[in-house]
């Protein structure tokens, strides 16, 4: 993430991951304040046994574009609402140029970030794998608690 600010929506993809069992870090590396750790760190993930990055940034969110230039992993970019509503984060993640892809979530959706980065990392191990169907599946049994309970809602015009 871009600083230790960016943590309360960040700990949401870190909260994903632990659910699963993945293995992961976090770390604060700025692209305008240490621009040196962000290449540093990007030219070394792969070789340190990283195999997907996120990467949190709000305003100019340029983070996951300057890491995603210097390594040959999938980054996840999660715009941050910091400014703007957070459509400067979004724009700044999204509109990369060709050759730089940054698969980006929406604004401060760092869970789908955690989510995205595991179902990559299940291509390749059973399982996580199973992790996620176990996941799907109690999002598929939420929705149909939810609306066994909206049948005790009563409205005098409600016909169901």
């Amino acid at each position: 993430m871009g600083s230790t600010s960016d943590l309360p929506v960040m700990e949401a993809a870190a909260k994903i991951l632990n659910d699963f069992s993945i293995p992961f870090e976090i770390n604060a590396l700025s692209a305008h304040r240490t621009p040196e750790e962000v290449e540093k760190y990007a030219k070394n993930a792969a070789a340190r046994g990283i195999k997907v990055i996120i990467a949190g940034a709000g305003m100019a969110a340029h983070l996951p574009g300057v890491i995603a230039s210097m390594t040959p992993l999938p980054v996840i970019g999660v715009p941050i609402k910091a400014s703007l509503e957070g459509l400067d984060s979004i724009f700044s993640i999204l509109q990369m140029p060709p050759g730089i892809p940054v698969a980006t979530v929406g604004v401060n959706s760092a869970q789908n970030a955690g989510i995205l980065a595991a179902q990559i990392l299940a291509t390749g191990d059973e399982s996580v794998m199973n992790e996620i169907i176990k996941y799907k599946e109690s999002l598929k049994k939420k929705i149909v608690q939810a609306n066994e309970e909206l049948k005790n809602v009563k409205y005098p015009f409600k016909t169901n």
